[in-house]
């Protein structure tokens, strides 16, 4: 199962995290979500647990608790959307073709 890990201080590791899910069973992966330009944590990660009920109970057993002075908000992760890039039509918000550049008549 993956688990979705919000509102994590910027200095938690991935193995700090680990560590606090492998309390409750065996994790497969960790990865703590990072700006691609800076390296910075985003603040969230995924846990992913093969045993669902391993996870379910760390889901239970880790959520509201706190973790480097913030409060974890840990939950089943969504499947991803499309939305970001995803975009239908002509895209942008201006609309229409651009006519002729140049001068404006009046």
């Amino acid at each position: 199962m993956n688990i979705y890990a919000g509102n994590l201080s910027y200095e938690v590791t991935e193995e700090e995290l680990k560590e606090a899910f492998e309390a409750f069973g065996q994790v497969d992966t960790v990865n703590i979500i990072k700006d691609k330009y800076s390296g910075q944590s985003k603040g969230f990660g995924f846990v992913e647990m093969s045993a669902k009920a391993e996870a379910d109970s760390a889901i239970e057993g880790l959520n509201e608790t706190e973790l480097k002075g913030r409060t974890l908000k840990v939950n089943e992760a969504r499947p991803r959307t499309e939305t970001r890039g995803g975009r239908s039509g002509y895209g942008g918000g201006r609309g229409g073709g651009r006519q002729g550049g140049g001068r404006r008549s009046y």
